[in-house]
């Protein structure tokens, strides 16, 4: 779980973490669906009419956007509003907060004389919520009617199950989940870490992560299907060759970790010393590392520079597709 030790005493259920590192992108007019279609790796996550005041649940979807190469410039959580009659399709783009102009200028490029209006949404904060208790992140049933009343958007993380809900909201998340409670964002980046769910630009190197080996598919971020988008033909043409070969994988480390941690792209090694890939972020003894499938079953170990070695574990998330494992 991402609370140690749930609290059954103070009898808190969720917890609620302030993710400072997103930041949203709204992206509204009559064209904004067909425009987002040509950019994302996805279909849109579109949500029925808003009938009433009662179905006010936004649909979210997960996507990357591509370079021409077929590289990762940006993931993306995408969130679809429910339309109201005098509204245009509006759709919220989660990113990395580091990344907002950049993803905001990439838009603006490919507007051309869409019908679009791209502008930052600094007035809603993004947050995660995720069960106390573990084992129960595909749970959350009653999360959802009592939130959702002052919530403009809570629904669930599209890319697994493992990683809860999404709320995005102008007040204090905590206060608006039933049994909510604030959460430390280092056990939110260890739980995204062990579960192997990359996030963000050090997770995501934009111009250098490839889509696939990022796990994409495995996380609902592709649609095979789709018309096209920047960087398709480079995306399908290696799903339909059939193998990807490395992989992102959660790894462990065991036993004392350099204080300055482990520099990103160091090489992982198998025992003999192969080559079995790279390391690519962490926070303390849990990261990502980029890893050839075939070596991942036995011990690897990272040279430090003082000279020494740092042994880690590499493992298949449990909610990978059960051909992978």
């Amino acid at each position: 779980g991402c609370c140690q030790g749930a609290d059954s005493a103070s009898g808190a259920t969720w917890a609620c973490f302030l993710l400072g590192e997103r930041a949203l992108v709204r992206v509204r007019g009559p064209d904004s669906a067909p425009f987002l279609l040509g950019l994302l790796t996805n279909e849109l996550p579109l949500p029925g009419p808003a009938v009433g005041e009662a179905s006010t649940s936004a649909r979210a979807g997960y996507a990357h956007f591509l370079n021409v190469q077929g590289r990762t410039l940006y993931d993306v959580i995408l969130y679809g509003l429910p339309e109201r009659s005098s509204e245009q399709p509006t759709f919220l783009l989660e990113c990395d907060s580091s990344v907002v102009d950049a993803l905001q200028r990439h838009l603006l490029l490919h507007k051309i004389r869409r019908k679009v209006t791209v502008e930052p949404c600094p007035e809603l904060r993004v947050w995660a919520v995720l069960p106390c208790a573990p084992g129960e992140a595909g749970g959350g049933g009653p999360l959802r009617k009592k939130a959702a009343v002052c919530a403009p958007v809570l629904t669930r993380d599209p890319r697994t199950y493992r990683m809860g809900w999404r709320l995005l909201s102008q007040d204090e998340g905590s206060a608006l989940v039933p049994g909510g409670r604030l959460g430390d964002l280092q056990d939110y980046h260890r739980h995204r870490y062990q579960q192997g769910v990359p996030e963000g630009v050090h997770d995501l190197p934009p111009g250098v992560a490839l889509p696939l080996e990022s796990n994409l598919a495995f996380m609902n971020g592709i649609s095979f299907t789709k018309g096209c988008y920047i960087g398709q033909e480079l995306t399908a043409r290696t799903h339909h060759m059939g193998v990807i070969r490395k992989r992102l994988f959660p790894v462990q480390f065991s036993g004392a970790v350099p204080g300055g941690g482990i520099a990103p792209g160091a090489s992982v090694l198998t025992e003999s010393g192969q080559a079995a890939g790279k390391y690519r972020a962490g926070l303390g003894d849990v990261g990502l590392a980029l890893l050839r499938s075939e070596k991942i079953k036995g011990p690897l170990h990272i040279r430090t520079s003082e000279s020494g070695l740092v042994a880690l574990t590499a493992s298949v998330p449990d909610w990978w597709p059960t051909a992978t494992k």
